[in-house]
């Protein structure tokens, strides 16, 4: 008798969990898109044409870029969202002059980029300045 309790426990618990994982797969499958994402940095003497790391968008939609507390022997800070290609080159995206970040510490530009579709991309400084650039905090969120 104590066996037969034992089995049917088990075949009880087996049904339980199958069932919370198959109501888990449902809930994954009817479940939006994941929201924004973002990564948080700073850069120091970003020489001209620095290129950020990549991050990948899987929802496409817009990006943010904010810097805060921007130093360079320049007062301006020219950003170029870019999409990442393979075997062919790379689209640029509008550039955007950060000047509001030179202010002081805690001062922040902000720059938006629309949606390019999902994909790799990353920012890239000052094409064709001649400034090294440092950020205290880079923010972004895709």
């Amino acid at each position: 008798m104590k066996s037969m309790r034992l089995s049917v426990l088990r075949e009880s618990g087996r049904r339980v969990a199958v069932v919370g994982l198959g109501a888990t797969a449902v809930v994954g499958l009817v479940a939006g898109p994941a929201q924004a994402a973002s990564w948080m940095g700073s850069l120091t003497n970003a020489g001209p044409g620095f290129e950020s790391r990549r991050w990948y968008d899987n929802n496409g939609g817009s990006t943010n870029i904010n810097f805060t507390n921007c130093t360079s022997g320049s007062s301006v800070a020219n950003v170029t969202l870019r999409k990442d290609l393979d075997f062919q080159p790379d689209p640029q995206y509008t550039t955007a002059a950060f000047t509001n970040c030179f202010n002081d510490y805690y001062s922040t530009s902000y720059g938006t980029w629309g949606d390019h579709g999902s994909g790799y991309y990353y920012f890239a400084v000052n094409y064709g300045g001649w400034a090294d650039l440092t950020v205290r905090l880079v923010d972004v969120y895709y």
